[in-house]
């Protein structure tokens, strides 16, 4: 069966991307899902003044579950098993890593509103992901419903797929 990976980190465009990839599934993708998150590394000020490594890294992990309890209640209540990861590192890297280890071959990650400035300096993560990722990488953008029509008023998703070797076109 299939493995989706979810970055998720809490935020509303993460969500798009569970949104996204439970579309998928009722429209008959096959896939079981891992929801992964990574931390920033602690400062060191933090690491100075906790001055317990194994503290820092449980309240780490801690952080991560809680900033994915959304994710989680999305997949809850429409019945769909997954499982989490939480990483601590440089989050693209850390998310690649998290890719290879659970043997995931589909990637879904929302999308930052970045301008075309900053994202050429900075590079965003789901950029970075899609570009270091051995597997296809769906960027999800966060849809602006139009003022104009009378929509749900919820928040939709597009997705972009990056091509990937052995991406499936859309």
């Amino acid at each position: 069966m299939l493995k989706i990976l979810i970055a998720v980190d809490g935020s509303e465009l993460s969500l798009d991307g569970v949104r996204h990839a439970l579309a998928l599934l009722r429209q008959g993708l096959r896939a079981s899902v891992v929801l992964a998150h990574v931390q920033e590394p602690a400062t060191l000020y933090e690491m100075v003044t906790a001055r317990d490594p194994a503290l820092i890294a449980a309240a780490s992990i801690e952080a991560g579950e809680h900033l994915m309890a959304s994710a989680c209640a999305l997949l809850d209540v429409a019945g769909v098993p997954y499982e989490t990861d939480v990483g601590v590192g440089d989050v693209a890297h850390t998310l690649v890593d998290m890719i290879e280890r659970s043997d995931c071959a589909l990637v879904i990650i929302g999308a930052r509103g970045q301008g075309a400035i900053r994202s050429a300096l900075l590079g965003s993560v789901s950029q970075q992901v899609a570009h270091a990722s051995p597997v296809p990488v769906t960027i999800v953008k966060h849809a602006q419903m139009p003022e104009s029509t009378g929509g749900d008023g919820g928040a939709g998703a597009d997705a972009e797929v990056r091509n990937q070797p052995g991406s499936i076109p859309g």
